[in-house]
């Protein structure tokens, strides 16, 4: 095995490890706070690339030409827009089945993801969309024969994603608002008792974990260029096995098995085949289930009474 070749798909794993990471953040705060996994965030990741690269292009159009401003502004409308999004689902659809039992709000969450999708699909059309690649340099490493890139994108991908975790993580464990949110993790009833509003902490949450995927979406969009309206489903579920996999309900463990999920997966790719790296994957989430399914950095469950 040449390091060459070893140092690029680590590069790559780590650059793909990020955006599972962002997008499993949102998986692990909804999951931390009420306990449910909402398979329809895969979803918001895909409405945010859609209206990434709507905002963009209207940004563009009134004049802005500087590439960072029209890319900062583009995620501030992205951010609001999909964190709206994030914010309507939990009121009109989950909020109604929060006392309910647990298959209810999870089969609910699968027909939302479907409702994404073929909103999506009539709205913007069946066919792959595009935008155009606004970061193509990077700098190589090694010799002329043996050598890895880095390109400037993946630079930037990771950075933003540890950024975002790292902010995360000091709002939950430094200011109010995390203080109330995992008040309301640890006991609800006792949270509203002493004050806390917990139906607007959950859909804080779920706007929080809706931003962060379009963070994801944003980066992924003027990264690979290209997208279309079933692209949130595996990665939605890629990025639940992130979740898992690092510690379900922590966020630094979220990032974490993000990245790992995505080394190994570069790893199998680029050494083994790349036809079945959806499937290892998988593979992996089953493993971590079966032999650790509190995950790397998460807490044995406890049952509450």
């Amino acid at each position: 095995m040449e390091w060459h070749i070893l140092g690029q798909q680590l590069v790559n794993g780590i650059s793909l490890g990020s955006i599972y990471g962002l997008i499993a953040i949102g998986y692990t705060m909804v999951y931390g706070i009420i306990g449910m996994i909402n398979f329809a965030h895969g979803d918001i990741y895909m409405v945010s690339a859609y209206i990434t690269a709507i905002a963009f292009a209207v940004i563009t159009f009134l004049g802005v030409d500087a590439v960072a401003l029209s890319l900062v502004l583009t995620l501030v409308v992205t951010m609001s827009i999909t964190g709206l999004y994030g914010w309507y689902i939990e009121r009109t659809v989950y909020r109604p089945l929060r006392t309910s039992n647990r298959l209810a709000p999870l089969i609910t969450a699968i027909g939302v993801s479907l409702l994404l999708q073929n909103y999506v699909q009539i709205s913007q059309g069946p066919n792959v969309q595009g935008v155009p690649s606004l970061f193509s340099g990077g700098f190589t490493i090694g010799t002329a024969d043996a050598f890895f890139r880095i390109r400037y994108m993946d630079l930037i991908i990771v950075i933003v994603s540890l950024s975002a975790m790292l902010l995360l993580t000091f709002i939950i464990q430094k200011t109010s608002l995390g203080r109330q949110c995992r008040a309301v993790e640890q006991d609800r009833k006792m949270a509203t008792i002493l004050g806390i509003n917990t139906g607007r902490i959950i859909s804080t949450v779920f706007v929080i974990g809706s931003m962060m995927a379009a963070v994801a979406g944003e980066l992924v969009t003027f990264n690979y260029g290209s997208f279309d309206f079933y692209i949130g489903f595996v990665l939605g579920i890629k990025a639940f096995s992130a979740a898992v996999l690092g510690g379900i309900g922590s966020l630094p463990g979220a990032m974490l098995g993000g990245m790992l999920l995505g080394v190994l997966e570069s790893f199998f790719s680029g050494f083994v085949s790349s036809d079945y790296k959806d499937v290892f994957s998988f593979s992996i989430l089953v493993l971590v289930l079966v032999f650790k399914p509190s995950g790397l950095l998460g807490k044995p469950a406890v049952e509450k009474v």
